[in-house]
């Protein structure tokens, strides 16, 4: 799978080692910055991973920041992405079985390097499950972005 990975400053270090960690699981990553960990803004990057994902150069994202907040918030700001701040494993893939959750946004500043392997690792191995409930759940969503989009 190709996995478009960014983040400012605080998350420069945990996206170099994650980049590294998921190709070592077979996977793609288009790095889209921050390439140092001088001061930037998150939203840069934010979007940087949504273009990839909505102009199918990814087929997921990975998004770092301090907390993870801002990097969550600005990602949804982009009609068609879902992302979603998760600091435990079952969020990472239920995120994605039952809301078809397209950017994982993690917080360097709050987690560690290794639960943030197993949540790449949950996030990465997860599949949109396509059941029924699902599936209409995500139409109200994408009604509710379309409802709003042009305001």
């Amino acid at each position: 799978m190709k996995i478009a990975i960014g983040c400012d400053h605080a998350g420069f270090a945990m996206k170099v080692a994650l980049a590294e960690f998921l190709r070592g699981l077979g996977h793609e990553t288009i790095d889209v910055g921050a390439y140092n960990d001088q001061p930037s803004d998150y939203p840069d990057f934010a979007e940087a991973v949504g273009r990839a994902l909505l102009e199918g150069r990814a087929e997921r994202g990975l998004l770092i920041c301090g907390s993870g907040v801002g990097a969550s918030v600005a990602a949804n700001k982009l009609p068609g992405i879902r992302a979603a701040l998760c600091h435990d494993t079952y969020s990472a893939h239920q995120g994605v079985e039952h809301d078809d959750m397209n950017v994982l946004v993690l917080g360097a500043r709050i987690i560690g390097a290794k639960l943030a392997e197993e949540l790449v690792r949950a996030f990465a191995g997860a599949r949109f499950s396509q059941e029924e409930r699902h599936e209409r759940r995500l139409e109200k969503v994408k009604a509710l972005e379309a409802k709003y989009e042009h305001r």
